[in-house]
């Protein structure tokens, strides 16, 4: 064998991957199938309809049910909780247990619960104890029961002030993720209000053929989840605060839209998403083609082998 079974662990399986290691009181059951390089702790049972791609950890005392679907990458942590079956009743089964996938580079914390048909997205994380109970989008960050988007991975500093030395009027501030950009808009203040003045041909950086605004969101839900083949857009909210992630397929930054004289400039292939709503927001986004539902990519994975 070019792999490691320790004494005390039940390996029924011949599909296991080269340099894996199973650990003692580990039991896998013959179906399964389990990549390269790959860790399987103390206590952990893997049944038949299992699949589990390479470089995957999984820690102690851990149940991996006939349906769950485990890409490369993934980190499940100890006593982590997955199910596959909505109605569970003693000696009845359904026709087909349900399958939950946990994409490419997730992690999954200690004591977590998974609910059955469940996807994590690419390179999300599952806070310890989280019960999740509906999808998680590639990147995010879940905490809470029921599991809710408190952050994005890898967004690094958030920016939420404009000063001076980041950019002007004339000279936006790029955030380093493909050509996004933070403008500052013209304003005017005194002691009648604010007056805040946008030419489409001089101030924005395309001429708008489109306008559409989003409000009343539950603070807890998220929009966008997806980047545009054709369209731009430039994001600005007239009240409240946004927070919204772009991520041009290998770096991503996080941004706090808190001012109307603040705009976001998302160029076509960039992936967006917004997120944590004030009860107030009113969040402008103008578009520089007429929609057309063809020019969405709405799967991650796939922005990510166009880009």
């Amino acid at each position: 064998m070019n792999y490691f079974v320790h004494e005390q662990a039940i390996c029924e399986s011949s599909q296991i991957g080269s340099e894996t290691r199973i650990w003692a009181f580990a039991h896998v059951l013959p179906g399964a199938v389990i990549g390269s390089q790959c860790n399987i702790c103390d206590g952990v049972f893997i049944e038949n309809d299992v699949s589990i791609g390479d470089g995957v950890t999984i820690k102690c005392g851990v149940q991996i049910w006939d349906g769950i679907r485990i890409m490369n990458d993934v980190f499940i942590g100890p006593n982590a909780t997955f199910s596959n079956d909505k109605f569970p009743r003693s000696r009845q089964y359904p026709e087909q247990f349900s399958s939950s996938v946990i994409e490419r580079g997730a992690s999954i914390g200690a004591n977590a619960t998974i609910l059955p048909g469940i996807r994590i997205g690419m390179e999300a994380m599952v806070g310890a104890g989280a019960v999740v109970t509906k999808d998680v989008p590639p990147k995010a960050i879940v905490v809470g029961n029921p599991a809710r988007i408190v952050g994005y991975t890898g967004t690094g500093k958030q920016h939420s002030v404009v000063s001076e030395s980041e950019h002007t009027a004339s000279r936006p501030a790029h955030l380093g993720v493909g050509g996004a950009e933070l403008w500052q808009l013209k304003k005017f203040e005194d002691m009648r209000g604010s007056l805040l003045v946008t030419e489409f041909s001089d101030d924005l950086p395309f001429v708008p053929v489109r306008t559409f605004c989003i409000y009343n969101v539950p603070s807890e839900d998220v929009r966008g989840e997806h980047a545009h083949r054709e369209c731009e857009q430039f994001l600005v909210c007239m009240k409240g605060s946004v927070n919204v992630v772009v991520d041009d397929g290998s770096n991503n930054r996080e941004v706090c839209l808190n001012s109307p004289d603040m705009g976001l400039y998302m160029p076509t292939m960039t992936w967006g998403i917004q997120y944590k709503f004030s009860k107030d927001a009113l969040l402008m986004v103008y578009a520089s083609h007429a929609y057309n539902a063809d020019e969405y990519i709405r799967d991650y994975a796939q922005f990510v082998s166009e880009k």
